[in-house]
């Protein structure tokens, strides 16, 4: 879709998450036609025209102030990662965003972050912006193995495309609603990134699962929480994920898995680093970059 269309059902998608009264709007009898606010609810919300909203939501945002997104982000109860998703929109469809050079994602990791990744005691990887795994240590092709298959893991095609994933994941839905969001994120942050866009267009033509998470219009950015799965060797893995981006590296992250001391998963680690050297899991190629 282009930029327009992309505000355009982001804006529709989040007004019709708000509910009058949620919004602080007296309770109206009357049947409505839209499941949240109308369109001159959220103008007034926001202390703008109808006019000028009903513009903004058919995409017109190119000229928007900071000031008015701000109050249309407010209006429209946008947390911190949707607030940032509206004005990454906003950029896009602005005059210098089609001047930029798009970068293409990397698909490989200095020696020196490699060496970082095997020096770790717990499961890590490294994601670039369109969820190739692109580095990992030891412990996280274990407790990854069913990914490690294909010549380039993508944690986005596996679970949307490989049969053995809503067994692997402790909520398989949770997990795709949470990766179809965290895309588009992506997709707002650099529109012109040919590689995402053509993942998303991909997933979008093989998976009817990405298809229903697509249009909810939902952005997440994953920092830290807690995430099980059912490993197929060792069972069920409850860990603890933080994402730690790399300085100097656009686009990289690295994702670590941890567990409790002591708890039934650490142990669970302990079986998955033997079951892992047994196999010889083949590390991915990096870089030769120092």
């Amino acid at each position: 879709m282009s930029t327009k269309d992309d505000v355009r059902e982001f804006l529709i998608a989040r007004r019709a998450n708000i509910t009058p009264e949620r919004a602080g709007l007296p309770a109206r009898s009357e049947d409505r036609r839209v499941p949240g606010l109308r369109r001159e609810e959220v103008a007034m919300l926001a202390g703008v025209s109808v006019d000028y909203y009903t513009k903004l939501e058919r995409g017109k945002i190119r000229t928007a102030s900071e000031s008015v997104l701000n109050a249309i982000a407010t209006a429209l109860q946008l947390d911190g990662v949707e607030r940032a998703y509206l004005f990454d929109l906003a950029r896009a469809a602005s005059a210098g965003a089609g001047r930029r050079n798009p970068e293409r994602a990397r698909t490989s990791v200095r020696t020196s972050v490699q060496r970082v990744l095997d020096s770790m005691t717990v499961p890590a990887l490294v994601y670039n912006t369109r969820q190739d795994i692109i580095g990992s240590n030891l412990l996280g092709r274990a407790m990854f193995a069913p990914m490690f298959d294909t010549e380039q893991p993508n944690m986005a095609r596996f679970i949307f495309l490989d049969s053995r994933a809503p067994a692997f994941f402790g909520d398989w839905r949770l997990a795709c609603s949470l990766t179809a969001a965290m895309l588009r994120f992506e997709a707002g942050r650099d529109p012109l990134n040919a590689d995402l866009t053509a993942l998303v267009g991909e997933l979008s033509v093989r998976s009817p699962q990405f298809r229903i998470c697509w249009a909810e219009q939902d952005v997440h950015e994953h920092r830290t929480g807690r995430k099980r799965y059912r490993h197929p060797e060792v069972g069920d893995l409850d860990v603890t994920y933080d994402v730690l981006e790399l300085p100097g590296e656009h686009g990289l992250s690295i994702t670590t898995y941890s567990a409790e001391e002591g708890s039934e998963t650490a142990e669970k680690f302990v079986l998955l680093a033997s079951w892992a050297a047994a196999r010889d899991l083949e590390a991915p190629a990096v870089s030769l970059d120092p």
